[in-house]
């Protein structure tokens, strides 16, 4: 083991949370490394404008706002790796993280991987995911000018997504498995009065119905079922956005960190603490409720506070 892949701090993710803590612990001279991962920036890469984070009064593309994260980070002594993270090993300390069939060894670890959309599990959504299927409709909105999409969901996201959609289609059908909305009172009001958007209750997507022309492949429609009725019916359209949350990247740590049954990451109270000292958590893999940017960022503080802090307590490990 090369002395060079010991590390005071490992950051695994590169969104808001992770990109702040490497900031924060950069800045204490704890010279972290982070694990950007498959998706370098996180979630907001695959958003265009956000308009809600403070010190943006005009907004900011999503991927500009990470990589502005990224230079403060790297200005002040983090380092970047662009590699995924396979394996880890918090038995013992140091910490072992293994990317690339290489190991690193660290004194302690941030977690910020994130959550991803959740798919419907279909095989056809699969075919055609990115040939009109879609999980984001900011990103992908713009190529559905004039046409008529079906939004998947009936929580806040789905209502968002369905109302952010207008701006291009010509219609937006939004398919609920149950009568009623989870979405708030405010959104769903907001998407209600909207002329654009109809809605069909007590049904799923059973199927993505599409068709292949000259090498490129194109959705015609989806397959609708009645969930009370069980009577399937083709409803024609040209693009599918899937609205029905996220699910926690934490796979790697099943068996190995305590989480919550849907798979995010359980911390003490006022804290970004794990079960296991020296092991902190930040960010939405963490964050069932709030999932914003800015939250992400300020846990992102938190657990750099605290791995600083911890090193502290733990003789010779600070610098």
């Amino acid at each position: 083991m090369s002395q060079n892949n010991h590390h005071k701090v490992i950051i695994i993710g590169s969104g808001p949370a992770g990109l702040t803590a490497a900031l924060y612990s950069a800045r204490a001279n704890l010279k972290p490394i982070v694990f950007e991962g498959i998706q370098p920036g996180g979630q907001l890469t695959i958003t265009t404008d956000v308009e809600n984070y403070p010190g943006f009064p005009d907004g900011v593309m999503g991927p500009e706002m990470m990589d502005l994260f990224r230079k403060q980070a790297v200005k002040f002594g983090a380092e970047s790796l662009f590699k995924e993270v396979t394996e880890v090993d918090f038995s013992k300390r140091p910490f072992r993280v293994v990317s690339d069939d290489t190991e690193y060894l660290g004194d302690s670890v941030i977690i910020a991987t994130g959550a991803s959309a959740k798919l419907l599990g279909l095989p056809s959504e699969s075919e055609y995911m990115g040939y009109g299927v879609s999980a984001c409709a900011t990103c992908d909105g713009f190529f559905f000018k004039n046409q008529h999409v079906v939004v998947v969901g009936g929580g806040d996201t789905a209502m968002e997504e369905a109302t952010f959609l207008t701006k291009f289609a010509s219609k937006v059908t939004v398919v609920h498995r149950r009568n009623e909305l989870r979405a708030s009172k405010i959104m769903q009001q907001k998407a209600e009065k909207n002329p654009k958007i109809a809605f069909i209750w007590d049904s799923v997507v059973s199927e993505v119905i599409g068709k292949e022309e000259g090498g490129k492949k194109t959705i015609t429609g989806v397959k609708l079922k009645n969930v009370k009725t069980n009577e399937v019916t083709d409803f024609k359209c040209d693009g599918l956005f899937l609205a029905i949350g996220h699910q926690p990247n934490t796979k790697m740590f099943t068996g190995k960190l305590d989480m919550d049954s849907v798979g995010y990451l359980k911390v003490k109270p006022g804290s970004t603490k794990t079960n296991v000292p020296g092991v902190f958590a930040s960010g939405d893999v963490a964050d069932p409720v709030y999932r914003q940017a800015v939250t992400a960022a300020g846990t992102g503080c938190m657990a750099a506070i605290d791995a600083e802090r911890f090193l502290e307590s733990e003789e010779g490990l600070a610098p």
